[in-house]
């Protein structure tokens, strides 16, 4: 572990060879394994597995029953709700090892996964996308997409606060909270102001 300033709680277990960020929070029985990378201020729920060489950006909070399985990247500002679940084999066996096999998933800054949704392996969920609770995805979710369902389907767009936008005829909303604009443009959209 590094010399941070981080807060783990007595029951957690933390292995050798992690590197913790300031300000991080480990709560009751959950576990992290060796060299995992945790970002500054991360807050890691009760019960949750971190697998080795997972890599949390800064302010990732992690609801309560998640596992975190090797080959998981999640940038910073990411929320993982409670036990929402990621896989790592596309071809999981039981009598057969396939740790050589672990495939690639990344959470792009300010994603937001609900809770009991499923991820796919080999995957990315682009920036600001929401998931919706109990969604099963299976393939690549655009920025600031909303998808819900199983298999998870796209319903529409999200600002960076979370909420539904509206487009107009020109392709431009405007997100109720923040007061941000955002252009639709080729099924792409972009925030502009």
């Amino acid at each position: 572990m590094s010399d941070t300033n981080f807060f783990a709680h007595e029951t957690a277990v933390i292995d050798e060879g992690c590197t913790i960020g300031e300000g991080t929070k480990i709560w009751h029985f959950s576990h992290v394994m060796s060299s995992c990378k945790l970002g500054e201020k991360c807050n890691i729920g009760q019960n949750v597995v971190i697998s080795p060489k997972v890599i949390l950006g800064n302010n990732v909070k992690v609801q309560n029953n998640v596992s975190i399985y090797t080959g998981v990247i999640c940038e910073d500002d990411v929320f993982l709700g409670p036990s929402m679940v990621f896989t790592n084999i596309v071809n999981p066996r039981s009598a057969i090892v396939r740790r050589d096999s672990y495939v690639e998933t990344i959470v792009e800054k300010g994603s937001s996964i609900g809770a009991n949704a499923t991820i796919i392996c080999g995957n990315t969920i682009g920036r600001y996308a929401l998931i919706g609770a109990g969604a099963v995805v299976t393939k690549e979710v655009k920025q600031y997409a909303l998808l819900v369902g199983n298999p998870a389907k796209q319903i529409g767009w999200v600002s960076e606060y979370g909420h539904r936008l509206a487009f107009d005829n020109k392709g431009l909303a405007i997100c109720e909270e923040s007061k941000q604009e955002y252009r639709l443009l080729n099924d792409v959209v972009e925030r502009i102001k």
